[in-house]
């Protein structure tokens, strides 16, 4: 991000949500604040998605990625999970739209300038917090994770689940590990959702290929560069070391066969995985 302003690709990726909503019918997720949410930017975002065939699969991509979230978030807080937190929450409106339930805590976490834009939306849209949204300030390069939730009333010995969306491809490595390993070590038992890129250099077929390089392009031309690339192995060592016992990782394959089962399979060399690791995974306190 350039100093002093909020995430562009935050924006980009509401405006490929807003876009499904309107272009594709919501076919893989619903979101009715998607469009509320980006006001006057709304229409320029669909207009973009229509005159550019090219962004339909990053459009379905950020789709499937929001739902995949969802679904764990929900699934945890039908079993009694009622602390979830939002990593580099963006335009996101999974806080707003989620059922308050008593004892429910959604904490979004982001940028300083990111969250004071969404907030100003919010607010122009009439799109009111509920009781159970707290927000904690954090810039994940320079600041503690720990700190930031412990200042916002964060426990960290209740069960919880973090949804990490279209951030770790952004952090160095440094900062996603400690992250990570924050998470692992709750003392209440974690969830995590996350997206990540697999090593860039595999990645195959056209289709797949143009969109890496759309979003690499418009990521260093909002100063938010492409800055890291896992081998899956090597990631899922790691996670098994801060403490993670269950992880489901999504190929791009795989992906696709989660939404559209209809669908043939293609090289899955390359391109983003959605993960769901877990520590325990986490169950509610009993009283």
């Amino acid at each position: 991000m350039r100093e002093g302003q909020f995430s562009r690709t935050a924006l980009g990726a509401a405006g490929r949500r807003a876009a499904h909503q309107v272009i594709d019918g919501a076919r893989v997720f619903d979101d009715p604040l998607a469009l509320r949410i980006l006001g006057p930017d709304a229409d320029a975002a669909v207009a973009e998605a229509r005159a550019d065939p090219a962004l339909r699969g990053l459009r379905f991509y950020v789709a499937m990625r929001s739902r995949f979230a969802e679904d764990a978030a929900r699934r945890a807080i039908a079993h009694g999970i009622r602390q979830i937190v939002v990593l580099g929450a963006g335009l996101d409106t999974f806080a707003y739209r989620v059922e308050p339930i008593e004892g429910l805590r959604v904490t979004e976490v982001d940028h300083p300038a990111t969250q004071a834009e969404k907030r100003r939306r919010l607010a122009a849209a009439a799109i009111a917090a509920p009781s159970h949204v707290v927000y904690a300030a954090c810039d994940f390069e320079t600041e503690s994770l720990a700190d930031a939730l412990a200042a916002s009333g964060f426990d960290a010995g209740r069960p919880s689940v973090f949804l990490w969306l279209g951030v770790v491809p952004y952090l160095t490595e440094p900062a996603i590990f400690a992250t990570l390993a924050f998470i692992g070590a709750l003392a209440g038992g974690s969830e995590v959702v996350f997206d990540y890129s697999s090593m860039a250099a595999p990645i195959a077929g056209g289709g797949r290929r143009r969109v890496h390089e759309i979003v690499r392009a418009r990521a260093e031309a909002a100063g938010e560069p492409l800055r890291t690339f896992f081998a899956t192995p090597a990631l899922h060592e790691k996670l098994r070391a801060f403490g993670f016992r269950s992880i489901e990782d999504l190929d791009p394959n795989e992906i696709v066969a989660r939404f559209f089962p209809e669908r043939a399979a293609r090289s899955s060399e390359g391109g983003g995985h959605f993960v769901l690791a877990g520590t325990s995974p986490p169950r509610a306190a009993t009283a």
